[in-house]
């Protein structure tokens, strides 16, 4: 991994796991960690749950050669049914992402289903931002991944419109309770941030049978292109591990769980958790699923599946 800047410190490895310290007082300066690219994926811009305070710090955090948004930027779905929302937060990422593309930065931009409609326009250039059905990235180890956001893999998605939208009303529903859910916490003086979408995905049998065949699909995919990997994002779960010697990366997503995947100079990926709206959280393990550092085992165990599922 890349030395981090002056201001921040690098701590020592905690049971086998390498891990960055981002943190910092607030009102300090901070000089951006310089990256090789950026990955992210399940903005939904336009939407109320959409955390783009906290994606624009994490921007600010990070500056890279290369940005890759792997679907779901925006959120054209809600923005039918329950109407637009555009805070000036969500404006000022729109905003960062066309002057990173403006200033040579390579910026891909692979549609998902929530803004399938760009896919019409695929092969084309819109402000220096490339549309691609799909894309191939070769990190500078050598490694390929193939760059997808994954709603071609899910069967519900693919085949039952309506029962997707269904779901997505039903995921909205959570998100907005999780803010009431967090301001009760705050006000009682609960450390930490707790998710009840990630805890309904640990609890309920089905969507973790629907994550690990996802996972699955998606690694079968990859090694038919060729590639070594895959990065990919829809389902709202991040992770970072191997499915039958393919490298599985999921971006995860800034609505609940406010994760990205970063690329080093070096070609090491690391998933990314941005956990405090003030300050840079911890980042993941370099290698294997990714935990955030103020949450680590009290045991140096392998994580099981259900821990690999992001809060």
């Amino acid at each position: 991994m890349t030395n981090p800047p002056p201001e921040s410190s690098t701590a020592p490895a905690v049971f086998g796991l390498t891990v960055t310290d981002l943190s910092h007082a607030p009102g300090t300066l901070r000089r951006a960690m310089r990256v090789r690219s950026i990955f992210l994926s399940d903005i939904h811009l336009g939407t109320r749950a959409c955390q783009a305070g906290r994606l624009l710090e994490f921007l600010k955090a990070y500056e890279s050669e290369r940005l890759f948004l792997v679907g779901d930027v925006i959120d054209f779905w809600a923005m039918r049914s329950r109407g637009i929302y555009w805070s000036e937060d969500q404006n000022t990422v729109v905003q960062k992402v066309l002057k990173r593309a403006r200033h040579d930065v390579q910026v891909i931009f692979v549609p998902g289903n929530h803004d399938e409609a760009v896919r019409e326009h695929v092969g084309t250039s819109f402000g220096n931002i490339r549309v691609e059905r799909d894309y191939l990235h070769t990190a500078a180890d050598g490694k390929r991944y193939l760059l997808v956001h994954g709603d071609e893999f899910d069967q519900v998605t693919r085949y039952h419109k309506w029962l997707a939208r269904l779901g997505d009303r039903a995921y909205a529903l959570l998100v907005h309770l999780n803010v009431w859910l967090s301001w009760l916490r705050r006000n009682l003086g609960v450390p930490g941030y707790w998710s009840l979408a990630g805890f309904a995905k640990r609890k309920v049998k089905g969507a973790l049978t629907f994550i690990f065949e996802f996972e699955e699909a998606l690694a079968r995919h990859a090694r038919h292109r060729g590639a070594d990997g895959v990065i990919c994002g829809h389902i709202h779960a991040a992770a970072q591990r191997e499915v039958d010697g393919i490298a599985y990366l999921n971006c995860g997503d800034w609505v609940d769980s406010c994760t990205a995947i970063v690329e080093h100079l070096n070609g090491t990926m690391e998933l990314v958790h941005w956990q405090a709206p003030t300050a840079p959280a911890a980042t993941s393990s370099l290698l294997g699923a990714a935990t955030p550092a103020a949450e680590f085992p009290e045991k140096s165990s392998p994580p099981s599946p259900q821990d690999r599922i992001a809060a």
